[in-house]
């Protein structure tokens, strides 16, 4: 038990680093750029509180763990936000790097199932998965639309970008929830 509890433990900790890995997107009053601990407690809650839009049936305790492991990684690997500019191959590699590492702090069986979540959340098949990543691409919209368009000048952010990076994950999962964005996103465009 004592092995037990101290690879748990050890896990905790070294998850407690994701509160020092900053983000592209800024909090909603953009005073500043948020931390992906923060985040992942954010969209766990648009998870929990969003769960009635979606497009398929879903298990919003599955979904709420895949939201708060998903990011884990980005303790070895860093936030690479969607609209900056890193090799999709590269950042592969050294997030199953980082997965293999930190879920391997836990005890075998704990290990075994946050890895298979974590994997799930990649693949993006399921349907459980396909809210998840619909949730974490609707959360930075709503962030940046909150604080005057937040980061998206930083990034030359356009509607088609929006579009094909976010909208169609968010159209997969919940469409409902693009559709009403997408009128607000049309509007902060329109207006610059």
């Amino acid at each position: 038990m004592t092995d037990r509890l101290s690879q748990q433990f050890a896990f905790l900790t070294e998850a407690d680093k994701l509160k020092s890995v900053l983000r592209g997107t800024t909090l909603c009053d953009g005073s500043r750029r948020e931390n992906s601990g923060e985040h992942s407690w954010h969209i766990a809650l648009y998870a929990l509180v969003m769960a009635e839009h979606v497009e398929r049936p879903v298990n919003v305790d599955r979904v709420i763990k895949m939201l708060l492991l998903h990011d884990l990684v980005e303790i070895d690997a860093g936030d690479n936000p969607i609209h900056g500019n890193h090799d999709p191959a590269e950042m592969e590699r050294v997030e199953q790097a980082a997965a293999d590492r930190i879920f391997g702090l836990l005890p075998a069986d704990q290990a075994t199932e946050f890895r298979a979540l974590w994997d799930e959340f990649e693949a993006a098949e399921s349907d459980d998965a396909i809210f998840a990543k619909s949730i974490d691409r609707v959360q930075p919209v709503v962030n940046n639309l909150a604080s005057g368009g937040g980061s998206w000048p930083e990034y030359n952010v356009t509607p088609e970008q929006l579009e094909t990076r976010v909208g169609v994950k968010v159209r997969k999962g919940a469409p409902a929830l693009w559709g009403h964005l997408k009128t607000r996103i049309d509007a902060w465009f329109d207006a610059r």
